[in-house]
């Protein structure tokens, strides 16, 4: 088990703010990080990776202690089996692809990784080409896999696709669920799409003012009953039309349209922009505000 308890007194944008929590993560789990600005996510990572100094707290990785303040004990970023994707990609300019994944190689490690990473994320194609002649897409995934050469215990995210079109984030989501089933890693994401963070994470963690507010799986985080059925998935309301007695509701899930049939109870509370799940019960597809 991963145990992460952190208290930090942060200056967030209202003012002074204690962020203060206490977690435990299942090694090789997806967890995601949800809820406003300013509410202590990416300082909780920057604490995790040791990038950022904590108040009082301990981090203890499957009985390894990273942090120990009562015992002075602080390992240093470099010390941290610690993977961490930026939203800004911070990659060399001046390197290509693949020697940006060569000078994340530690000392002496076998240079293997960086061939495999390259097959793994499909970086093939633009392995000799430097940043600047990569698209934000592009950019990403080399940033992902760089910070998988050093084989990581824990790979952070600091919404990594919030740059990309919908399209180009939705092939991202499924290269970082690949590597994170693949490489067996604890993954723990921050993201404010609701209907990412219920493709991909295993468990939420929704903070407010730097405290727990909920902590569940997605569902039970974003849903106000349960869903069960054949299959589901999430999707923006982008249109609602009447015919006759029936509605058709139109849904964009990924990059589909799909239209849905429902009764006017159904679509009491839902309108055009919101995000909703939709599932089967018995061929019937049902619908549910998030």
């Amino acid at each position: 088990m991963i145990h992460i308890a952190l208290n930090k007194k942060l200056m967030a944008a209202n003012g002074p703010m204690i962020l203060d929590i206490d977690i435990d993560i299942v090694p090789g789990s997806f967890t995601t990080l949800y809820g406003p600005s300013g509410a202590g996510k990416t300082s909780i990572l920057r604490m995790i990776s040791g990038l950022l100094s904590v108040d009082e707290g301990h981090i203890i990785m499957c009985n390894n202690v990273w942090l120990n303040t009562k015992k002075g004990i602080c390992l240093k970023p470099q010390q941290r089996k610690i993977g961490f994707v930026f939203q800004d990609y911070t990659l060399f300019p001046n390197m290509t692809v693949k020697e940006n994944l060569i000078y994340a190689l530690e000392k002496g490690q076998d240079t293997q990784i960086v061939k495999e990473l390259i097959d793994t994320i499909e970086l093939a194609e633009l392995q000799d080409r430097r940043p600047d002649k990569l698209s934000g897409g592009q950019k990403q995934r080399v940033a992902l896999a760089r910070a998988l050469v050093r084989k990581p215990e824990i790979l952070l995210l600091d919404e990594p696709l919030s740059a990309l079109d919908q399209s180009m984030r939705i092939k991202l989501q499924d290269y970082i669920l690949s590597v994170h089933k693949k490489y067996k890693l604890t993954t723990i994401l921050i993201s404010h799409e609701i209907s990412e963070v219920i493709k991909m994470s295993d468990n939420v963690i929704q903070l407010d003012k730097g405290r727990i507010h909920k902590q569940g799986k997605p569902l039970d985080i974003f849903t106000t009953k349960q869903v069960s059925g054949k299959f589901q998935f999430s999707g923006e309301v982008i249109d609602i039309k009447q015919e006759e007695v029936i509605y058709v509701v139109t849904v964009l899930i990924g990059t589909n349209f799909v239209k849905i049939i429902a009764e006017e109870n159904e679509i009491k509370t839902i309108n055009i922009g919101d995000t909703i799940i939709v599932a089967s019960k018995a061929f019937n597809p049902l619908l549910q505000k998030i």
